[in-house]
């Protein structure tokens, strides 16, 4: 399909914000989450077919200059109220709020809308995500927020968005949709659309550390020959699964929780089917801090606020089932909580960072990281157009081994997962029947060995995409 599907950009221009910035909100400081995240840019899609009804009466020149006008004004607008996404990094210390602007693409694609739902191909969706290289300033500088819109010959659109990880994380994200689309719907009494006081309220919290504001050594990392599935749980199946994960230890399991518990018996399994023994593994589960502290002011934290918790099996433990698993990654949860729910404080950071990054470099321990977008609501996105029919999180360039993405399905009670592990693994991970009890494969995507070199502020934190909202509750 990748070769018969043409995504041709005909247009860029800067949208800046539709007023200036007031003098005192000129800079954001960041605070230690938004230090210690990577420079790497965050992408998501989200699909607007199109009515029969409307395909059969519309002249669809006017139809994409309309949609494309209409996406222009109301990001010009918002951007008022998200006036950092249109400033310029100033190396890990601070947001220049200074009205540079987003990137705003526009591209044609020569197949309907329907193609890309009915086989979702993570090449083709790449391309209907701005690329923040191909995007940068003139002076060289890059965009802090970019935006493609993507106009499908029957006359439907995907909006495509990449921000950089610097401004925000998942929550932040979907403020940011929402916010917008609620301006596209010219909604002015939404409480979407938030104060600019926002911006800068987790740095006050946890202020900047200077000793991260200097670059560091390079951090290396050898990908291995990695192919990426994606696994969809449809709500029936999430329900049985429900049902055989429940103890009296954990009653009442989360879908994220009784999803990733599978996921990790079957990456475990087939590891130990590989290497001919067992061996340690850990789950690492980024986690949105806003659910975990008691203050209500850390509700509405704007930019990156996430931690993890970790839950391990021992080299002793040669079976397991979901319930075990699941009792293990909620018992990891609420320690989290219990140790900070009356705050954390930048020490705190760094050391959750320095306990991942050590067992990240373990050799001899299986090591699986996953990161949830469940219950971040951008199913509710409405420009005008109706709620997206399907959102994706397109993989980056290269794939890191043994990552999870979980995502809802339309539903919001499904759940898509992503899994990039490395063939070997995967080849047993795919024919798993108790998997395929509960998840249909859906696509793969093959990455080739390679070398990579990141320029990061902190050699702690791999280049992970953030938190999940459901908090395993």
């Amino acid at each position: 399909m990748a070769s018969e599907i043409k995504v041709k950009v005909i247009h860029k221009e800067t949208i800046k914000p539709s007023s200036p910035t007031p003098h005192h909100l000129k800079n954001t400081s960041l605070s230690v989450f938004d230090q210690i995240t990577s420079e790497v840019y965050v992408p998501l899609l989200l699909f607007y077919p199109i009515s029969s009804d409307e395909v059969n009466n519309i002249d669809k020149r006017s139809l994409f200059a309309e949609k494309s006008n209409h996406l222009k004004i109301s990001l010009s607008e918002i951007l008022t109220h998200f006036y950092p996404w249109a400033g310029e990094f100033v190396y890990n210390s601070s947001i220049s709020c200074n009205d540079q602007g987003a990137a705003f693409v526009e591209a044609r694609v020569n197949c309907p809308i329907s193609q890309i739902l009915g086989q979702p191909d993570l090449v083709i969706q790449k391309q209907l995500v701005p690329n923040d290289i191909e995007c940068r300033t003139k002076s060289g500088k890059g965009y802090l927020l970019l935006v493609q819109a993507n106009f499908f010959e029957c006359g439907g659109v995907a909006i495509g968005v990449s921000i950089s990880h610097k401004i925000g994380d998942a929550y932040t994200l979907s403020k940011f949709i929402n916010s917008w689309a609620a301006i596209a719907l010219d909604s002015t009494t939404t409480t979407d659309v938030l104060p600019p006081a926002q911006f800068g309220a987790a740095a006050s919290l946890l202020p900047p550390l200077d000793f991260l504001n200097s670059p560091q050594p390079p951090v290396e990392f050898v990908h291995e020959n990695c192919v990426t599935r994606t696994l969809v749980f449809d709500a029936s199946n999430i329900a049985a699964l429900k049902s055989k994960a429940a103890s009296a230890t954990v009653p009442n399991p989360t879908r994220v929780e009784v999803v990733s518990a599978l996921i990790w018996k079957c990456v475990m399994e087939a590891s130990r089917s590989n290497l001919g023994f067992v061996r340690p593994s850990s789950w690492c589960q980024f986690v949105n801090m806003r659910k975990v502290l008691v203050q209500h002011s850390a509700d509405d934290l704007l930019g990156n606020f996430f931690g993890h918790f970790v839950a391990k099996t021992e080299e002793s433990e040669v079976d397991h089932d979901v319930q075990s698993l699941v009792a293990k990654m909620r018992k990891s949860f609420e320690e989290l909580k219990v140790n900070f729910a009356n705050g954390i404080s930048g020490e705190d950071v760094l050391q959750l960072c320095k306990e991942l990054g050590e067992l990240i470099g373990k050799v001899d321990v299986d090591n699986y990281c996953s990161t949830s977008w469940c219950r971040f609501p951008f199913y509710k996105a409405n420009f005008g157009w109706g709620k997206p029919s399907w959102m994706s999180m397109p993989a980056g360039a290269v794939e890191i081994k043994n990552i999870i993405s979980l995502m809802d399905v339309r539903d919001g009670n499904g759940i898509q997962a992503r899994l990039s592990l490395n063939a070997e693994d995967m080849a047993v991970v795919e024919s798993n029947r108790e998997l395929l009890t509960y998840a249909s494969l859906n696509y793969e995507v093959r990455h080739n060995n390679s070398y990579l070199n990141f320029e990061d502020p902190t050699i702690w934190y791999p280049n992970l995409w953030n938190p999940t909202n459901e908090t395993l509750h």
